[in-house]
């Protein structure tokens, strides 16, 4: 257990969310299948494009893929808030935002299992990226990333969640703009 000592534990949770213990980060992102939680933002601007991010060249996991805006670890004891706002932070320099859950869903992939908790932001003070973990960032029209969405340039993660929780939601804001 010593050489995990210096290590990120993340909580490890059940389908509802609930706590059932921790373990090091190397350990969730294994293969090991433990479930840990994880926050999305989706940065929506004015002319409903979705703000993505490009993952830096250092990441472990999908280096130089595009992905959701702001996605990252609610740590152990950490409130799903305050890790939203950590990581908004820490990804995209945003100090002040305001954002609404939009569901949670299971992600698998061979390397890990994720709860993940996704939320919606269409205010905000400023993007500035300056950081390890982001290459860049851009607003993407709803029709540019339809037509990528097959080019193996998103995360696997991505596609799903802007399958089944942005592109119904982008729709339903079209929607209510058009009446």
């Amino acid at each position: 257990m010593k050489k995990y000592n210096k290590e990120e534990w993340l909580p490890l949770v059940n389908e509802k969310g609930e706590v059932t213990g921790k373990a090091p980060r190397s350990i969730c992102h294994s293969g090991s299948r433990l479930l840990h939680p994880v926050v999305h933002l989706q940065i929506i601007n004015a002319k409903n494009e979705i703000f993505l991010q490009k993952r830096s060249m250092k990441k472990d996991l999908l280096p130089g893929m595009w992905d959701t805006a702001v996605g990252g670890h609610i740590g152990v004891n950490e409130k799903l808030e305050d890790a939203l706002k950590r990581e908004t932070f820490e990804e995209l320099g945003i100090t002040e935002f305001e954002a609404h859950f939009n569901g949670s869903y299971l992600w698998e992939s061979p390397r890990e299992k994720e709860l993940v908790f996704s939320f919606f932001c269409t205010r905000y003070n400023r993007i500035n990226i300056n950081n390890d973990e982001v290459d860049e960032g851009r607003f993407w029209p709803k029709a540019e990333i339809e037509a990528h969405l097959d080019k193996n340039i998103f995360t696997p993660n991505f596609i799903y969640e802007y399958r089944q929780i942005i592109e119904p939601q982008l729709r339903e804001v079209s929607n209510r703009k058009n009446k």
